[in-house]
């Protein structure tokens, strides 16, 4: 049976999705924050481009410098993640990574799966 569990998946101020470029990576926010992340660009047809793990922060400004991240720019980029313990967040990486497709990087396909809500989905 596959596990599950419900994440927190963070906007910016105002309660708008983070624009990837320009989210303020200095913040207190980002202090010791663990957890997933889901990169995807706007315009008419939106896609999911990147999915990781790790500390926000340094994954995140690591991305802003990959090219296969950056060429979806041109239709905004935006950022979400949630808090995930270091113990979970392979298995939540790999189902997210499953299920939404990512345009860029790689999944870890031997990861047991952990199921989780979708950032774009209201809360039932």
């Amino acid at each position: 049976m596959t596990q599950s569990m419900n994440l927190n998946w963070h906007k910016c101020q105002g309660e708008v999705w983070c624009n990837f470029n320009a989210v303020n990576l200095d913040h207190n926010h980002f202090n010791n924050t663990e957890g997933v992340y889901i990169i995807w660009h706007g315009g008419t047809n939106p896609k999911v481009v990147y999915v990781g793990r790790g500390n926000i922060r340094e994954r995140i400004r690591e991305h802003r410098q990959r090219t296969d991240i950056q060429e979806y720019s041109r239709f905004t980029l935006f950022v979400t993640w949630a808090k995930v313990a270091p113990e979970f967040q392979e298995g939540v990486e790999a189902y997210l990574a499953s299920y939404w497709k990512p345009k860029a990087g790689i999944k870890h396909p031997t990861a047991e799966y952990i199921a989780v809500n979708s950032p774009w989905h209201s809360e039932g």
